[in-house]
């Protein structure tokens, strides 16, 4: 069996559209695209998101992120400072959720095309490792509905929208345990959380 884990830039009140770039995901009108990088420092990328992203089994990706990932990754030589990352994510097996998509340049891709749900749960059933979902906003909300997370890594930014694509918009109820919680430098903190089911309920009474 896999697992799936979800990394995610999100802002104070979850949003998740458009972190890095103001073209990024313009959908519904929204405006806000690139508010994360003001809040991006080498403390977080050499403390959280490296370590986070260094041993995929294989990455699961939305199409709009597949197409941001495959246009500059690649391109990525020895001598860059990416190139460690670049190195992971070129080598490591890829697998795009496109309804319109039939083929794939960037090398060890598959498309994933029909049932999404039923081919997300083939890939669990594989003995692929850890299937990273980096970004890719939409088939998260898809995976989170069908109950297929087994972790959310979750980086809050210290920005407040107001609108904006949520991660958790239309999830079904589920409780969560901390693993991890981690502050780092410009306010970000780094959350790892796993699901345990239904939440609990009760009241406070007299």
């Amino acid at each position: 069996m896999s697992t799936i884990a979800i990394n995610m830039f999100l802002t104070l009140d979850g949003v998740a559209q458009s972190p890095g770039a103001p073209d990024e995901d313009r959908a519904s009108g929204f405006e806000h695209g690139g508010w994360q990088v003001p809040h991006f420092s080498r403390q977080l990328g050499e403390e959280i998101v490296g370590p986070w992203h260094a041993n995929p089994g294989a990455l699961l990706l939305g199409r709009k992120t597949y197409d941001i990932f495959a246009g500059y990754w690649p391109h990525i030589g020895p001598d860059h400072d990416d190139y460690p990352m670049a190195k992971i994510f070129n080598e490591t097996p890829k697998y795009v959720a496109s309804r319109s998509l039939t083929t794939a340049e960037w090398t060890n891709t598959t498309v994933l095309s029909g049932d999404l749900v039923a081919a997300v749960t083939d890939l669990k059933a594989r003995d692929l490792g850890e299937i990273q979902v980096i970004g890719s906003l939409d088939l998260a909300q898809t995976l989170i509905r069908h109950r297929l997370v087994d972790e959310f890594r979750l980086t809050v930014f210290p920005v407040v929208l107001g609108t904006g694509k949520r991660l958790f918009d239309g999830a079904a109820p589920t409780g969560l345990e901390l693993v991890s919680a981690q502050p780092v430098d410009k306010g970000v903190v780094a959350c790892v959380y796993r699901p345990t089911g239904a939440p609990e309920y009760g009241t406070f009474g007299v």
